[in-house]
């Protein structure tokens, strides 16, 4: 797999997801116009944490349609440390059999380097989704302004229409991988 160059700062990979999910037909014509039914495209923004998991399944059941694509979303600060890069490629294809047997959408991944908040704009403005979606550590907003948080950065910077996912009173801490 070869890293793709498109600006000095944005380097990716795109992950292959496993052939275990089969290819959904296009959509049928719809009656009253004529027209082919589009899906919408939507980022969901991944890491290692619950949150992003909790995201992730939000999407899942409240916002995605049959023909909509999730985009997955994982930054990283090192394309070529293969041992994050294998542990990254491994839950997008876990998320994204997932993503098929609960809500039977089409779902990309890809692997970004680089700061998390920045990348997530940047892939906003290349795919021009309908939504971003992201997980949020439930920390009020002055803590997030003094600490700096993602969903910030990309509610006050992304172009879509950003949607923070903050976990319920039930959420556990322990890691999805």
């Amino acid at each position: 797999m070869e890293t793709v160059m498109e600006d000095e700062e944005y380097n990716y990979r795109e992950v292959k997801l496993p052939s275990l999910i089969p290819v959904a037909p296009e959509p049928e014509l719809e009656r009253e116009t004529g027209e082919r039914r589009r899906g919408r495209d939507v980022i969901i923004a991944i890491d290692h944490g619950p949150n992003s998991k909790h995201a992730f399944d939000w999407t899942l059941v409240h916002f995605c349609r049959l023909a909509d694509t999730i985009h997955l979303v994982h930054a990283v600060p090192d394309l070529k440390n293969q041992i994050l890069y294998d542990t990254s490629q491994g839950l997008m294809e876990k998320l994204a059999v997932e993503a098929f047997q609960v809500a039977m959408v089409k779902t990309v991944a890809r692997v970004v380097e680089g700061d998390p908040g920045k990348v997530i704009c940047q892939e906003a403005e290349r795919i021009k989704p309908a939504a971003v979606v992201l997980g949020s550590r439930g920390r009020g907003f002055i803590q997030s302004m003094l600490q700096g948080s993602v969903g910030v950065y990309c509610l006050h910077h992304c172009k879509a229409a950003p949607v923070v996912i903050v976990p319920g009173k039930d959420a556990g801490d322990e890691s999805i991988v």
